[in-house]
């Protein structure tokens, strides 16, 4: 196929690396200009993703017209804060039924839309699909076997993705609960921004466990008040997806919690990261649907305290061990 990624960043680059290995006609847009010359010169990033080569044929334009309508798949992979308005400089050259896949993370603050839904309401003329778990982009680029999902209403619109997608080292399963696996990326970077935290506040490995598996829980509790299914939590674009975000120094949010642990404030960790921490956008988003739906959300309602409050991170751990006494596993006691 002739595929255009609509982003240069380090999961656009990843991506476009995959689609030339399985044969696909591949050309990379960039909203910056510079970037566009440099990679033609270069053939890699090495900012955003050192060590991968890029292949010759490997097509880079600063055309976003001609981007669009010359290929027959898109991948949106511009951070999650330029989605809508990328989508609307895309969307008068878009054709009826061309597929675009999302791979961006989060959910909008202004409106509490999922990325796809904010898509699919400026390109109404597009079948939107989604793409994600656990997947950095650094393994990525470096052919490291990954299992990820697409998403889509439509079964032939996902398995064209995953038919585009797979190959030995890049395993894609398929799934019709788009608002499930949207919702579970887009929290699971507030999850892992806590978990940073907790790693610059010097604290170990019980306090991660407790971390990710308390957050999975509040991301359950909201992501099927919202209408996602149980068992995507379960899964890749649940758990798997929060697993491999809290642990791994690839991941941006766990980067800028642990400089935010460490005292930095939000934006002194954003900066120093030196790319977009999701996390940073779709934590308000979540406390609001927190609200909105009667969830409570308490890892992530602290998050938002430490974010946009200034509390102290330290105050913000004790506070959560403090809380009221719980019950896990409510059914079965004996009286």
């Amino acid at each position: 196929m002739r595929i255009g990624i609509i982003g240069a960043g380090s999961w656009g680059i990843a991506l476009s690396v995959l689609l030339h290995e399985n044969g696909h006609k591949i050309t990379v847009w960039s909203a910056l200009p510079d970037e566009i010359d440099m990679l033609k010169a270069e053939r890699e990033h090495k900012q955003k993703l050192p060590g991968v080569k890029l292949p010759d044929d490997i097509e880079f334009s600063k055309n976003l017209e001609e981007t669009v309508k010359s290929n027959e798949l898109l991948v949106l992979a511009v951070p999650s804060p330029f989605v809508r308005s990328t989508s609307q400089k895309m969307k008068q050259f878009v054709n009826a039924g061309q597929v675009i896949v999302n791979v961006a993370k989060g959910i909008e603050d202004e409106t509490l839309m999922t990325l796809s839904d904010v898509i699919k309401q400026e390109i109404p003329q597009a079948e939107v699909a989604v793409m994600c778990g656990p997947s950095h982009a650094e393994e990525v680029g470096r052919g490291i076997p990954t299992t990820i999902v697409v998403g889509a209403k439509k079964r032939k619109t996902a398995e064209l993705v995953q038919n585009t997608f797979m190959n030995e080292r890049f395993r894609v399963y398929t799934s019709p609960d788009v608002l499930g696996m949207e919702v579970g990326s887009a929290l699971k970077n507030v999850v892992a921004l806590a978990a940073g935290i907790a790693d610059g506040l010097g604290y170990g490995d019980n306090t991660k466990a407790a971390l990710i598996t308390r957050g999975i829980a509040e991301i359950t509790r909201l992501g099927t008040a919202m209408g996602g299914k149980f068992e995507t939590f379960a899964g890749l674009t649940g758990i798997g997806d929060l697993i491999v975000t809290c642990a791994s120094m690839h991941s941006r949010n766990r980067r800028a919690g642990i400089l935010i642990g460490q005292g930095k404030t939000m934006q002194e960790a954003m900066d120093e990261v030196k790319m977009v921490v999701e996390g940073v956008y779709s934590a308000k988003a979540a406390v609001k649907l927190s609200k909105k739906y009667n969830v409570e959300l308490p890892i992530i309602e602290q998050v938002n305290l430490i974010l946009f409050e200034n509390k102290p991170a330290a105050d913000a751990v004790k506070d959560l061990m403090l809380r009221d006494k719980k019950i896990e596993i409510g059914d079965g006691f004996e009286e």
